[in-house]
């Protein structure tokens, strides 16, 4: 019956956290039922579906890595179940048997191309699925491993490896889609641009190390004092730009001396030394106009333009800087 709930099929919840789940679309009760029974036997945790698109709906909405589906059915028969699931963006992939009674080459070419992984015709070898699906979870684990790999690459390529914040290249990329978006919305964007204060002194005094130290402090003391979707990423140096969405100046200035009042009010602990850290800040912002590479390097350009005049004005102190 069509909108029926999926059945789940000689599991515990205890052992469903080990075990790989299967879908498993069949519109004959009979058939549906003793393949389920193998694989139950076998340790996986089976899920079924009655039609196709019971089943793309359940894949939807939940992860399931081996897919194994019936050629005829109604509403949606396996062939359009295949080419559906492989139209949709999962964020994994799905290894699919396709079963039939059709062993024509041409059935089999037809199952292929419409995305199905594998075939087995019918009557069902219970030794035979269990082989096949043994080889689905080696490709699906190799795509899991690939996939965290590609993952840890892109994570790796966008943090600064000693502070964890966001690096330089992610803040000129990921700002540009941030004044698209204020652009496309009409809304604020406001973005502070922080120096520490005599930073060259610390490491002259108290070595490099110790430096290195205090630039990790000093980045968490900032983001303990944004909300979740503010972000920071390292300038260069002891450079540090936050950028605030949905902000205004006089919010972002806000901000930027709490940040700065955070700062100042007790030593960092660095190396066994109790060193008191300030910064200098310069705040700008963005309301409108057409959002452009350039846009992007004058918002920074006026920001660092009022650090400058927070240093020449004796440090520890937040500049407004309002785009011309």
């Amino acid at each position: 019956m069509n909108g029926a709930l999926p059945q789940s099929v000689g599991t515990t919840e205890a052992d469903a956290a080990s075990k790989w789940r299967v879908l498993l679309t069949d519109d004959e009760p009979v058939q549906r039922m003793l393949i389920g029974r193998m694989l139950s036997r076998a340790g996986y945790d089976v899920v079924m579906a009655e039609d196709g698109q019971q089943a793309l709906q359940l894949m939807q909405q939940g992860e399931y890595c081996l897919l194994i589906t019936d050629w005829e059915m109604p509403n949606l028969d396996g062939i359009g179940l295949c080419r559906a699931i492989r139209s949709i963006n999962l964020p994994h992939y799905t290894y699919t048997i396709l079963l039939t009674s059709r062993d024509a080459s041409e059935h089999v070419v037809m199952g292929l191309q419409a995305g199905a992984d594998d075939y087995l015709t019918k009557p069902i070898i219970e030794p035979e699925l269990l082989a096949r699906l043994n080889t689905g979870k080696r490709l699906v684990e190799m795509e899991r491993s690939l996939r965290q790999a590609l993952e840890e690459n892109r994570r790796l390529s966008i943090i600064d490896p000693l502070t964890g914040v966001y690096n330089r290249r992610y803040l000129m990329e990921q700002l540009i889609k941030e004044v698209e978006r204020s652009a496309r919305y009409h809304h604020p964007l406001s973005l502070m641009l922080c120096d520490v204060d005599h930073f060259k002194r610390i490491n002259d005094t108290y070595g490099h190390q110790c430096g290195d130290e205090t630039l990790v402090q000093f980045s968490q003391v900032l983001r303990s004092c944004l909300r979740e979707t503010d972000w920071i990423s390292r300038y260069g140096g002891e450079e540090f730009v936050i950028v605030l969405p949905e902000t205004n100046l006089n919010a972002a200035a806000q901000v930027a001396e709490r940040c700065r009042a955070a700062l100042a009010k007790e030593p960092l602990s660095v190396s066994n030394h109790m060193l008191p850290v300030t910064a200098s800040f310069g705040v700008s912002g963005w309301q409108e106009g057409v959002p452009t590479g350039a846009e992007v390097s004058k918002l920074i350009a006026v920001a660092d333009t009022g650090v400058y005049a927070s240093k020449q004005n004796g440090r520890n102190c937040v500049t407004v800087q309002a785009q011309e």
